[in-house]
């Protein structure tokens, strides 16, 4: 069974670097709250047909995967809760996807799973493996690595404002992934039903940024950090949430499985940085290619790790 979940996690690692991609390309220069809320409201109409659906005839739902229960006012207010948590994540990430190079952006989002392994432990009593271990710190110390190929390129951990963003957005991730196993182990709400309601409290928790870049007449002050750039339409904006939901749909199933250890999965899903790390360098232009491969390298051993000790 552990296979089973390993393996839903690196297909959803695949999906989610092709969503770090079409990100990077859409809010380029762009107006990152305008680029959400458009992202978050494709995918809120995507579920609700099978919101409505699932209420008026859920036994002619075509499969469990697309069937939404119906959920109570208090379970409704815990999954307000996450979208409030993930919009905010993903407000200081898109800000940060901006000012930073592609490859090394997804690089420091990857480090997730310390904060993850962390909770895990102290909150979930969660025990990886020994092989699962040194699995996860070869994944971690790749990622410290790249910390250093960046000062190459001019990027200060220490200082750069879009680190910090990043780091902030990470951490916020991390909480969500411990509150996600939460929902689907504790809760025992449906993944499928998880993602529903989410993508569609995601829309009014974007609402507010929106109106604010609206009302102050879109001048284009800060092209790399401000509310305040441009919006220019990119098609990549409609490509962001049905990647997504299937990155999630796939993780969610995987992390309702009770052998599932919420520490692993993050660091597997975190393997999406190899996509996002061959589109920066090629596609973008991207520097350092050797170093940062190596850490790549270093990103699959850990993960191989993981795989032979589940």
């Amino acid at each position: 069974m552990a296979m089973t979940w390993i393996g839903l996690s690196a297909i959803s690692a695949v999906l989610l670097g092709f969503y770090d991609v079409t990100k990077k390309i859409a809010v380029r220069k762009n107006a990152v709250p305008i680029v959400l809320l458009i992202s978050v409201s494709v995918g809120a109409a995507i579920w609700m047909p099978f919101i409505c659906w699932s209420s008026f005839s859920p036994t002619s739902v075509p499969h469990p995967i697309l069937k939404v229960d119906s959920l109570s006012f208090a379970e409704h207010g815990l999954l307000l809760a996450k979208s409030m948590l993930v919009g905010a994540s993903w407000t200081f990430a898109f800000f940060a996807l901006k000012r930073l190079p592609l490859s090394i952006a997804a690089p420091i989002r990857s480090t997730s799973p310390f904060w993850t392994i962390a909770m895990a432990s102290l909150f979930l009593q969660e025990r990886p493996s020994g092989v699962q271990w040194i699995g996860i710190i070869i994944v971690l110390l790749a990622f410290w690595a790249f910390s250093a190929v960046s000062l190459r390129e001019g990027v200060s951990f220490k200082s750069d404002r879009g680190v910090a963003m990043m780091v902030v957005a990470t951490i916020l991730g991390a909480l969500s992934s411990i509150y996600d196993k939460y929902l689907l182990q504790t809760v025992l709400i449906a993944p499928s039903t998880v993602q529903a309601w989410f993508s569609v409290y995601l829309v009014p928790v974007m609402v507010p940024m929106a109106v604010i870049w609206w009302r102050s007449g879109r001048k284009n002050r800060d092209q790399e950090l401000s509310v305040h750039a441009l919006f220019e339409w990119r098609w990549a904006i409609l490509g962001i949430s049905p990647l997504l939901l299937a990155a999630d749909i796939v993780y969610f199933t995987a992390l309702a499985d009770p052998d599932a250890l919420v520490s692993v999965i993050s660091v597997v899903r975190r393997c999406s940085v190899v996509i996002a790390f061959l589109f920066g360098i090629r596609a973008l232009g991207e520097a350092n290619f050797w170093p940062k491969a190596a850490c790549v390298v270093t990103i699959l051993c850990g993960v191989a790790l993981l795989v032979l000790g589940g």
